[in-house]
């Protein structure tokens, strides 16, 4: 049977890493081209870097999840064996799956903060076309969507592994019974 604490405990990061990721989104870095006229520079002039902390906080968050599942679930492959059934089909499935979603989750959110990280340097003023890059907008976003994602199908995961790893108890001895002869 699938444990309740491990449900909430997992909802519960995950939550915490989509609430982070969608934070991250809305404050992610932006510029502006200022020119220094004592020294002849064009610069970039950046505001707040806190999305960059936020990304990594949801991607550690997210990370945090995963290991409990995969704790709790033995990483699917190691442990007994699994009662054969519609419940295991659906825990591959969803193994995989969850796998999936949270490695696309994982790498928007490393590439995201990465990126938000990532200041231009000073520019001489001959170079016309200055480009302070910034974040395109929606890296930190796909990480949420993909963060629910993960959530949603690890919790299935979890649970359909549940169901299939309760091995039936047939009420009787281990060994043969000969009492009898």
């Amino acid at each position: 049977m699938a444990s309740t604490l491990v449900l909430v405990i997992v909802f519960l990061f995950d939550l915490v890493a989509f609430g982070l990721a969608v934070a991250a989104e809305q404050r992610r870095s932006k510029a502006r081209v200022v020119t220094d006229k004592e020294v002849n520079y064009n610069y970039c002039v950046y505001d707040s870097d806190i999305a960059t902390g936020l990304g990594v906080g949801a991607f550690l968050f997210l990370l945090a999840s995963q290991i409990l599942v995969m704790l709790a679930s033995k990483c699917f492959c190691c442990g007994k064996g699994l009662r054969p059934g519609g419940a295991r089909a659906w825990a591959i499935i969803l193994f995989i799956t969850c796998w999936l979603t949270f490695l696309i989750a994982e790498a928007c959110l490393l590439a995201g903060s990465v990126r938000n990280a990532y200041h231009t340097k000073y520019r001489p003023v001959f170079v016309e076309s200055l480009s302070c890059e910034t974040l395109r907008k929606g890296v930190f976003g796909a990480g949420a969507a993909f963060i629910f994602f993960t959530a949603i199908v690890s919790e299935f995961y979890y649970v359909c592994y549940g169901k299939a790893d309760v091995q039936p108890s047939y009420g009787r001895e281990t060994g043969v019974g000969m009492g009898t002869y």
